[in-house]
């Protein structure tokens, strides 16, 4: 499909997330012709995932409509569609709605879950990258509470209550205090025929502590905040196998459970057409530090998706919002500079620090100046989080939300909305 407003270039940006919405932002009023694509109509506020899977929020409070984002920028389209090819020889893309034509293109697709080549851990545990994913999660997760009430094979019951995290990150550490919570104060009053002491929590992570990049000093105290819930925390565990009813680690040591949730790692999303030579570390595409996608002279990647090496960042750049966010607003610059034949600027980026919460008046914050735990870590963590939420009414009920839960310790959004179906729940991925 061709520009109807041929004389501006056209900038076309594949994924609504933080890095597209910023630089979308930054071209507003510009010179250019900005068509943003992505498979949802929605912005997902990913780092709140958790709290939809665990029935803290409900999902509309952490998704945004992307054409609300933009409904005043005038150079500003979108188009809800799967993008398929990328054919870098005629300046177009191939998507589910038919080819587009582009002047420069910029990759901000994020990141997928990345099981590391393991198909039967793909099949029988549960990602958490997008909104669906999330409800699908709640609903597993309150579907066996309700079979284990009925169950009387106490091997099979114990299964139906075991949790296993894999992946000790912010997202992990984060759904492990919400279940603890969850056990304590909420489940008990809902299922009163379980004995919920049997209900057993593990995280497991590979390395030698929770939270690998934070200090040492936030991952002890995130470690000890776990350990006081009740979470049992395995560190230089490798899981081995789920085969959907009992996981099983490189030590020899097994757990019998449903519930496995995988947080161990991602991968960037590459669209097919750019050339693998350029796809490296985490499944990442290598850019020049301005973005721009080695072997290519118009093609750009951002946020999670994009492998800048540079002296500080030797293996990459953290996948974490501000990133895609400082990314996403530096190109827009550079994207004008281009257009003007201006000298373009490298990106630098400015690291505001890393958080994250265990639950009730329980979070780590490190700054580069300062690194705290505990109640006031744990205020600084709504603050930030409700901050860049997007739109004012997400804000507002979100909040709300967070002010019921914490007075009254409970959850009220724990419906089974769809019934979830492992197979069903395939099939959806897959049209996609």
């Amino acid at each position: 499909m061709k520009s109807n407003n041929s004389k501006f270039p056209r900038v076309i940006i594949i994924g609504g997330g933080f890095g597209g919405i910023q630089l979308a932002k930054r071209l507003k009023d510009k010179e250019v012709e900005v068509l943003m694509i992505d498979r949802h109509n929605y912005h997902t506020f990913q780092p709140l995932l958790y709290q939809v899977a665990t029935g803290a929020l409900e999902a509309d409070s952490i998704a945004f409509p992307l054409r609300k984002i933009f409904q005043h920028q005038k150079n500003f389209k979108f188009r809800v569609a799967n993008v398929t090819q990328i054919n870098s020889e005629s300046n177009t893309i191939s998507t589910s709605i038919g080819d587009f034509e582009y002047d420069y293109l910029v990759l901000a697709t994020g990141s997928e879950t990345n099981f590391f080549g393991q198909k039967e851990i793909e099949h029988y545990s549960m990602p958490m990258k997008t909104v669906p994913e999330a409800l699908n999660l709640r609903s597993m997760i309150l579907q066996n509470f309700e079979e284990a009430v009925m169950e009387t094979d106490e091997q099979v019951k114990e299964a139906l209550l075991n949790f296993v995290i894999v992946g000790a990150g912010p997202t992990g550490v984060e759904t492990a205090g919400a279940l603890a919570e969850l056990k304590k104060h909420v489940l008990p009053s809902d299922y009163s025929e379980l004995d919920f002491s049997k209900m057993k929590i593990y995280l497991v992570e590979g390395a030698n502590r929770v939270l690998p990049p934070f200090s040492e000093q936030a991952s002890r105290k995130a470690q000890s905040f776990l350990e006081e819930m009740g979470v049992d925390v395995l560190t230089n565990t490798m899981v081995d196998q789920y085969d959907g009813k009992v996981i099983s680690f490189k030590d020899g040591k097994t757990i019998r459970t449903n519930n496995v949730v995988w947080s161990a790692g991602v991968k960037g999303a590459v669209i097919p057409g750019i050339d693998k030579a350029q796809i490296v570390r985490g499944g990442r595409i290598k850019t020049t530090t301005y973005n721009l996608i080695e072997g290519y002279n118009n093609i750009f990647a951002i946020g999670d998706v994009s492998y800048m090496e540079v002296e500080k960042f030797p293996n990459g750049h953290p996948g974490v919002a501000q990133v895609a966010i400082q990314q996403g607003q530096q190109l827009g610059d550079n994207l004008i500079r281009l257009i003007n034949n201006e000298e373009v600027k490298p990106f630098d980026y400015f690291d505001k620090g890393s958080m994250a919460t265990v639950g009730r008046n329980k979070a780590v914050v490190d700054l580069k100046f300062w690194k705290f735990q505990g109640f006031f870590a744990w205020l600084t963590w709504m603050f930030i989080h409700l901050l860049f939420l997007a739109g004012f009414r997400n804000k507002l009920v979100t909040l709300m939300n967070w002010i019921v839960n914490y007075f009254s310790q409970d959850r009220g959004t724990r419906l089974i909305i769809r019934r979830f179906n492992r197979q069903t729940m395939k099939e959806e991925a897959e049209a996609f």
